[in-house]
């Protein structure tokens, strides 16, 4: 099973921008509503997947084509070890908009299901791929910072942070982008003890992605 990393924040507190850091080469780039990439040279970068190529860039927000791709990333491009799936909200509100005429309870459950159903395939993805879901925060009605989704009666059927072992919330301190490793009682963020020596690091997923590499295969005293 890979290693499956929720980041969370809102937005421009720097979720896209910490891709800056990764090796182009080894690293794919799922952007669900195809926004540009917010960093120098990102699209020279990462090349749109077509036919004949092998690029690190396809858009969607469609639900079945992207746990297409996933497999695909999974199974035939070994080379590549990170795989980010951006802006995942939007796999929930774009299709909640695409039914906002719809009545009835069950196109919740039909959304929460699919949301559940692309984090799961990401999980069962191969052991040394990691895979980065970021996404947008809102703050609930008790004043914490989850995971923006579209009302309770998605937040019912799924709750998305409780299906990471570790979760990054992005935030500017002192006019510098940060992560959170650890809850701070009002917004969410999780990792496994040791793993960060400090609570608050850079934006910085090839950071992220060695340490956690090197936590994982560490050996035990």
């Amino acid at each position: 099973m890979s290693n499956t990393i929720l980041i969370l924040g809102e937005s421009g507190t720097g979720k896209s921008t910490s891709i800056r850091t990764l090796v182009p080469s080894e690293t794919f780039i799922l952007n669900v509503i195809d926004k540009p990439l917010p960093f120098k040279g990102g699209r020279k970068q990462y090349v749109k997947l077509e036919k004949g190529n092998n690029g690190n860039y396809f858009a969607s927000d469609d639900h079945t084509t992207i746990i297409k791709l996933i497999n695909y990333i999974n199974n035939s491009r070994l080379e590549i070890n990170t795989l980010i799936i951006d802006d995942f909200q939007y796999t929930m509100s774009n299709s909640f908009m695409r039914t906002a005429l719809v009545k009835g309870y069950e196109k919740f459950s039909e959304i929460g299901k699919n949301a559940w159903e692309i984090i799961r395939a990401l999980i069962q993805t191969r052991d040394n791929l990691t895979c980065y879901v970021l996404t947008h925060s809102e703050i609930d009605s008790e004043g914490k910072a989850k995971v923006k989704t579209i009302g309770k009666m998605l937040d019912d059927k799924i709750c998305v942070e409780g299906m990471f072992s570790i979760v990054l919330h992005s935030l500017i301190i002192d006019g510098k982008y940060k992560f959170l490793t650890q809850h701070d009682t009002i917004h969410l963020a999780k990792s496994p003890m040791g793993m960060f020596e400090d609570k608050l690091i850079d934006n910085d997923l090839l950071q992220v992605n060695n340490k956690i590499k090197i936590y994982l295969n560490e050996d035990v005293a």
